[in-house]
């Protein structure tokens, strides 16, 4: 290879120096006193990392240059997070105990000192890519995977130089001083040299894996043009001035060596192509380009000299061949070099974007620390995107509600699903007769209709069996007054049942009221249960009539016709789907788009990162905006297709008779709700009146039972009378014996508390047992009846001393009694279930 010798030869740059700098001790007054101690406390260990990333970095290089390329990302990270945490200035309420000093790389007598960040910023960045070019420079270039690697890495190196002169040159510069090496050109020139010791180890490979001449003749014309490009730079100022002639001599001589090499390679194309000519061109332009170079070639390494003598042999040898085979064979004109077209180049390099790799938004150091100015950014943005998400949200919503209306409109899908058989009820009608399903339908009302007609037996029993217990007691009472004539002396039952009875009457009305409103119900069941039927349907969409096919076809279109729009509306279907697949993706994304740690690395306007961060959000929009113009267009087709469907299936027709069928649904739901209400109301009605009976019942039974205990008790007495007791072993025990005592064995009573003229005068003839309290209601339709009713004129028996302000009993004092005797309150709200005695009407409802 003509041109072996020059892999050995590539340059590496050394870092800069610095002096050491304190920041735990000023950031952590920065923070004590802008936000507080605790805060302090919370990020001391992050104050610590950063302490300890600039100790080690001060002090010598680390052997290993990978190592020290993890330690200057990582420092670099550090600092973004820290640049907009703490204002580094000579501001009285700034961080103004801190300053950073660099001395140049090239010149280390140079030195440039400032209170900002911008400088330690910048400089980290120069030492990372001279530490990439360091890597470079130590792989293995004699093996194929050694040069790749090395390319990779002087490629980084670029790409660090470029982030440099980008972002951070032109703000170290602004009202400072700088030194040389950090300066725009500078940098550039690094940018340029590195990309050529790059393309230059792929140009080695090209040779190693014996690409074509013309390949690798464009390769290394690039090579050259980079290292034309650093020279340049090299030998303006104020590079010219800062520099050695070493480096400014190395860099001439490789842009020399690798054009001439261009040329060489070159000319081995164009004489495989008998280009003769202008392989003789190109070669005298080699070759005279490295004789041109040897005289600037004083001090030059001796490994670079030979290999410029070795290229140029080979370069030589090939021009005094094509020159004898043009004479003796070809006879073509040599152009001069000044008419030829200038190389062909390819590179095969460019700078590594270093966005990604200095990134510090997924840093977690000082994340407590939130400044305004970041705060208020993220809620600008935060704006923004909400008004994003509204506007596209308001925009597919419109879309749906106008498919949904033009839709329903065209009575689509309906008519096309009638097509097969598949008719669907209005949403809000299926549910209702859906419930009507659930509580039985019209084929479960003859089942409600037979618990009326087993309750009001019950409450017919119930009444008769009361009455006949008051009856048996009153017959009773009859046939003892009857025998005993004058001496029996308690009063009669019908004067003490008078309330009781009249009770049972008015329960006796009710039920016959009751009765009549049963009637009603049955008969209003029976006058509607064919319209009622179509409730019972199973499913219900079976009741409502299909759409039939045209009865004659002239050219059976039909099926046709029915698919288009079936397809059509399938496509309609997606469109929808997609929409809410995007909405959904637009909340997803906002969810997740948590910009506050890229806020928390960039200073300055964030206007530009804005605009790159809101524009993640444009495919979507782009793809809403697709959507509904596609959506657009199908409605109007769907709507032409549709019109030619209406004329061919008589859809008017079809239509008439589909909504006579939905109000003959309607009107049977609201004749079944009237029927199930009235039915409701008489169960509840029966139920009700039954535990009024209970209650009466229970009032009439304890009544018969105490004027059982009084009959036997009187019988005792009017037996003993017969038998000729003494009037005054009488009153020894009362007026009547109690049967729970013995008489013979009480001694007479003194003399003087006899009284004859009144024999009974504490007679206990009645008194009504406490009412208990009954199950299954609160509030009973009747309460226990009043005092029953005594003579007029006649005071009531008082079976104790008569009491002040005596408290009514328990069972007057619930909340359904009337104290002032007007009726008793209705079981439940609304309507009574059953008027008064003696009104007309019933609990049905028409």
């Amino acid at each position: 290879m003509a041109s072996s010798a020059v892999s050995n030869l590539m340059l590496a740059i050394h870092e800069k120096k610095t002096n050491s700098v304190d920041l735990y001790r000023p950031f952590r007054n920065y923070v004590t006193f802008t936000y507080s101690e605790r805060e302090a406390q919370l990020i001391d260990d992050d104050l610590e990392t950063v302490k300890q990333l600039r100790s080690d970095l001060e002090r010598v290089p680390d052997p290993s240059p990978a190592a020290r390329r993890d330690l200057l990302i990582s420092y670099y990270k550090a600092l973004c997070l820290v640049e907009t945490r703490f204002p580094i200035s000579a501001e009285k309420h700034q961080v103004n105990a801190v300053t950073f000093l660099w001395y140049d790389a090239f010149k280390q007598k140079q030195k440039s000192t400032q209170q900002n960040i911008h400088l330690e910023k910048a400089a980290v960045l120069f030492n990372l890519g001279a530490a990439y070019s360091q890597i470079g420079l130590g792989h293995d270039r004699t093996t194929v995977d050694g040069r790749r690697q090395a390319s990779h890495a002087f490629i980084a190196a670029a790409g660090a130089f470029v982030y440099l002169k980008d972002n951070l040159s032109s703000k170290a510069a602004i009202g400072q001083s700088l030194t040389v090496d950090l300066s725009v050109d500078c940098v550039g020139m690094l940018e340029r040299l590195m990309l050529a010791q790059a393309q230059e180890c792929v140009f080695e490979n090209s040779i190693a894996k014996g690409s074509t001449p013309g390949v690798s003749a464009k390769i290394a014309r690039q090579v050259g043009i980079f290292y034309e490009e650093a020279f340049a730079a090299l030998t303006t100022s104020p590079l010219k001035e800062h520099f050695e002639k070493g480096w400014i001599s190395h860099v001439q001589l490789k842009a020399a060596v690798f054009y001439s090499e261009a040329c060489f390679r070159y000319g081995k194309e164009l004489h495989e192509k008998e280009e003769i000519a202008e392989e003789i061109a190109r070669l005298r332009s080699g070759a005279s380009r490295l004789a041109e170079a040897k005289k600037s070639s004083r001090g030059a390494p001796a490994q670079l000299i030979e290999a410029m003598n070795t290229l140029e042999s080979s370069i030589n040898v090939n021009l005094d061949r094509a020159v004898k085979e043009n004479d003796r064979v070809y006879l073509m004109r040599v152009p001069s070099p000044s008419s030829l077209s200038p190389l062909p180049a390819f590179s095969m390099v460019k700078p590594m974007n270093m966005t990604e790799i200095l990134d510090a938004s997924k840093e977690k150091m000082f994340a407590i620390l939130v400044p305004d100015s970041s705060a208020k950014a993220l809620s600008r943005y935060t704006e923004m995107v909400d008004d994003v998400i509204r506007t596209q949200a308001e925009r597919l919503q419109q879309a749906s509600e106008l498919t949904r209306v033009r839709l329903k409109e065209m009575d689509l899908p309906d008519s096309i699903l009638a097509v097969d058989g598949n008719s669907t009820l209005p949403v809000d009608l299926k549910e209702d007769v859906e419930a009507v399903q659930i509580s039985g339908g019209p084929a479960g009302l003859e089942a409600e209709l037979q618990q009326l007609r087993d309750l009001k037996r019950v409450n017919q029993e119930l009444l008769v069996h009361t009455e006949e217990l008051l009856q048996k007691e009153a017959t009773e009472d009859s046939q003892f007054r009857s025998q005993f004539g004058t001496r029996w002396t308690r009063p009669q039952s019908s004067t003490l049942t008078k309330n009781l009875q009249d009770r049972l009457n008015r329960f006796a009305a009710n039920l016959k009221q009751a009765g009549e409103s049963d009637v009603k119900i049955e008969r209003s069941v029976r006058d509607n249960f064919a319209l009622m039927s179509i409730l019972d349907r199973r499913p219900i969409e079976s009741a409502i009539p299909t759409l039939a096919r045209p009865i004659m076809s002239l050219d059976a279109t039909e099926d046709a016709i029915v698919g288009t729009l079936k397809q059509s509306l399938r496509q309609l279907e997606n469109l929808g789907a997609q929409r809410a697949g995007l909405e959904d993706m637009l909340k997803d994304m906002k969810r997740k788009d948590d910009i506050l740690p890229k806020l928390m690395t960039i200073t300055g306007s964030y206007e530009d990162m804005f605009r790159k961060e809101i524009s993640k959000y444009d495919h979507i929009c782009e793809d809403i905006s697709q959507n509904i113009e596609v959506q657009e267009q199908l409605l109007m087709q769907i709507q032409a297709q549709n019109e030619e469907f209406s004329t061919l299936f008589n859809l008017e027709d079809y239509k008439a008779s589909k909504d006579k069928c939905y109000k003959q649904i309607q009107a049977a739901i609201m004749k079944y709700r009237e029927i199930k209400e009235n039915i409701n109301e008489g169960l509840k009605f029966y139920v009700t009146l039954q535990d009024a009976i209970t209650n009466v019942k229970q009032q009439c039974s304890d009544f018969v039972m105490t004027r059982s205990i009084q009959c036997r008790e009187m019988i005792d007495d009017v037996q003993r009378q017969m038998s000729g007791l003494s009037f005054q072993d009488r009153r020894s025990s009362g007026p009547y014996p109690s049967v729970h005592q013995p008489t013979a064995s009480s001694p007479p009573p003194p003399p003087e508390t006899q009284n004859p003229s009144h024999p009974h005068p504490h007679a206990p003839y009645y008194r009504p047992p406490e009412q208990m309290s009954r199950p299954g209601y609160t509030i009973p339709p009747y309460g226990p009846p009043p005092p029953y009713h005594t003579p007029h004129g006649q005071a009531p028996p008082q079976p104790y001393p008569p009491q002040t302000q005596q408290q009514p009993p328990s069972w007057q004092q619930g909340s359904y009694y009337d104290h002032q005797g007007q009726q008793p309150r209705p079981p439940y709200p609304g309507q009574s279930p059953y008027p008064p005695p003696h009104q007309g009407g019933g609990y049905y409802r028409q």
